[in-house]
């Protein structure tokens, strides 16, 4: 279901019932673009656009959806009109069209296009653990989840929600893995890495299909860079890209979990429900692990 996982601490129990976050989510229902809006962003259902509920709870679990749509107005295409319409007026009356004109005829342009723009939407899928106090996201990036975090507290008129803020660096931790052999039993590095120097972020190797224990990565650790990414799989349940903020991209869940639904006839929404209850009881175990690992005391400040 998820392919990414970014994780943020709830400070405070999350106090409402699935049917109480149905209804604040209902104020906030995705509706498209007006004709000169540029994007809009809203609550949708989990299961899809030919359901209309918005909250899918499992096993204390609130799965939701978060839907984006935007005007597609590339600037190259503003910009060739701007031009045409500078020179024409240029041509017309004989005048140089100064920096004020020129951003209003910009401004006019785009009202004037917005209408006839394509639109695009993105879902994004989220959910609150009520029972383990952590929110998870899937963004692939920072402010995906940021913009995400922000629809939830708004609706909510409140959401205490924070990043972790682990007391030991995981590209340290990471690192040492790598060097040193020492990952944890459960905790099998992959095949794939991202490598940074301490001291100049612009230095950079990605690694991808490679023996992560060759003389040629593990030459790059002692020169000095460290691991900021790295493919894992955990105690063969989920195998993913942990990055040094402890976000998880190329997230899977491991096949011998998914067999059993593989050999039952179920339903789209039955589907669904076991799926998000397997994965969401995965990334609980997982956070623990995380937490004894990292030390997660969710103090961190921004994205929420």
């Amino acid at each position: 279901m998820f392919k990414n996982a970014r994780f943020f601490r709830l400070d405070t129990p999350f106090g409402l019932e699935a049917a109480e976050l149905e209804e604040r989510l209902a104020t906030r229902r995705f509706r498209p673009c007006g004709p000169i809006e540029t994007a809009t962003m809203g609550w949708s259902s989990p299961l899809g656009e030919e359901t209309s509920a918005l909250v899918q709870a499992v096993s204390g679990c609130y799965l939701i959806c978060a839907r984006k749509q935007e005007r597609l107005l590339p600037s190259a295409a503003v910009a060739e009109a701007l031009d045409e319409r500078i020179g024409e007026l240029e041509a017309g009356e004989a005048r140089d069209v100064g920096r004020a004109e020129r951003r209003r005829l910009r401004e006019q342009i785009i009202h004037e296009m917005l209408p006839r723009a394509f639109t695009r939407s993105r879902r994004t899928m989220l959910y609150v653990d009520t029972e383990a106090g952590w929110m998870v996201v899937d963004a692939s990036s920072e402010k995906q989840a940021e913009d995400v975090v922000s629809l939830l507290r708004e609706t909510l008129e409140s959401l205490p929600a924070k990043l972790p803020d682990p007391s030991k660096a995981p590209a340290t931790i990471l690192t040492s893995w790598l060097l040193d052999g020492t990952a944890p039993d459960d905790f099998v590095p992959g095949d794939a890495c991202e490598l940074r120097d301490a001291d100049d972020n612009a230095s950079v190797v990605r690694c991808s299909g490679q023996d992560l224990g060759s003389d040629e990565i593990l030459n790059h650790i002692r020169a000095g860079k460290r691991a900021t990414k790295l493919a894992l799989e955990w105690d063969e349940r989920l195998t993913f890209t942990l990055a040094d903020d402890l976000s998880l991209k190329r997230l899977r869940v491991g096949d011998a979990l998914l067999e059993e639904m593989n050999d039952t006839d179920l339903e789209p929404a039955a589907r669904l429900d076991a799926e998000f209850a397997i994965l969401a009881l995965q990334l609980r175990q997982l956070i623990v692990r995380f937490d004894e690992l990292f030390g997660l005391t969710g103090g961190g400040e921004g994205g929420a």
